[in-house]
């Protein structure tokens, strides 16, 4: 399990799990309950490429990321480690 320090969103952290390079679960720490869950159910079992290019760089209101950018960046970061 992978966890990630969010930043400018409502979800103070984000818990993944990837398996042989899909989605196999996501947890958001906080934010709107129902659209993360939503979010979490759709990405499972994506490839994380795939889900990084539809969530990257999606806005929240005025800010400049949303928790699904956030998670696209935990993605991201998780790559970069591995």
């Amino acid at each position: 399990m992978e966890t990630y320090k969010t930043t400018g969103v409502c979800a103070k952290e984000i818990q993944f799990e990837v398996e042989d390079n899909k989605i196999k679960s996501v947890n958001f720490i906080g934010g709107c309950p129902g659209n993360l869950i939503g979010i979490s159910h759709l990405v499972k079992g994506m490839e994380v490429e795939e889900a990084i290019n539809k969530l990257k760089g999606i806005p929240c209101r005025t800010k400049e990321t949303s928790c699904p950018d956030q998670l696209a960046q935990a993605l991201e970061n998780y790559l970069q480690q591995k």
